[in-house]
């Protein structure tokens, strides 16, 4: 199938998302700035296997909001998750989350069970899972009112620092104009994510519910960002589910940095369940 796109009104947006591919459906879910064009590298090697659906959170990028920006809500990103999956066919359906995207990945499992086949939950940053969850919350918390009064730049400084990414530098090079294009466009998300985002990272998932076992839930963690907070995250709420993680080639962008071995790692997961 070639690419296309739409949209669906839910409540209080309107979701833009693309589909592309052949085979069962295999809903991506960005966090926090990201849009669609996060996954442009990754999607090529999943479309001769999958059906992806790819689409762009609530207030980021061409999914608008019908008011003002308020803090995200984890239950309302899984319901506008749930209503796209009955959009386009109902379900179940694998779901891949990532980052933020792997926290409102963990909600739609658990409020919605009957939607979802297996979930791979790629290195959530669901903090309250951790033994310094209050002080690194309340790092948060400065994250956020650093952004809406000095501006997203100096929040972003503070945030990468928290998360253990202070030394990151992004891959060097030029990039294919598609790709280019899409980190242009997230970059407009900045504002939101920082003054309005950081609540991503308070959402505590429903361990017990997760640990049904109906849906599969699969923790990832990346070979390279072992010591960052999302991959301590990761640790800790695959040690809750009693379950050992799936280990991804690359950092907590891997799916971007090194597409084609972390398609190859999920194919794999995902053909077990």
């Amino acid at each position: 199938m070639a690419k296309k796109s739409d949209t669906i009104k839910v409540p209080g947006a309107q979701i833009y998302y693309e589909v592309q591919g052949d085979g069962p459906l295999l809903l991506i879910i960005p966090g926090g700035p990201s849009d669609t064009g996060a996954f442009d590298m990754l999607v090529p090697y999943l479309k001769d296997r999958y059906t992806t659906v790819v689409y762009d959170p609530r207030g980021n990028s061409r999914s608008t909001l019908d008011g003002p920006p308020q803090d995200q809500d984890v239950p309302q990103h899984a319901d506008d998750a749930r209503r796209l999956i009955e959009a386009i066919g109902g379900g179940p359906v694998h779901v891949l989350g990532s980052s933020g995207g792997a926290q409102i990945a963990l909600a739609l499992t658990a409020l919605y069970p009957e939607h979802v086949r297996t979930l791979v939950a790629h290195e959530p940053p669901c903090v309250r899972l951790l033994p310094d969850a209050e002080e690194i919350l309340q790092g948060m918390q400065q994250v956020q009112e650093t952004s809406r009064t000095t501006g997203w730049m100096a929040a972003g400084a503070i945030f990468n620092k928290l998360i253990g990414m202070e030394d990151y530098e992004p891959p060097q090079g030029e990039l294919p104009p598609e790709v280019q294009e899409g980190m242009n466009r997230m970059m407009g998300n900045m504002d939101y994510f920082f003054s309005h985002g950081m609540s991503l990272a308070h959402y505590e998932p429903d361990v017990e519910t997760l640990r049904s076992g109906t849906p599969r839930v699969v923790v990832g963690i990346g070979t390279t960002s072992a010591g960052q907070l999302a991959y301590n995250t990761g640790v800790a709420l695959a040690e809750r589910l009693g379950s050992e993680p799936a280990v991804f080639p690359g950092d907590h962008g891997g799916f971007g940095g090194e597409p084609e071995g972390f398609a190859a790692v999920l194919d794999r997961v995902l053909r077990e369940s």
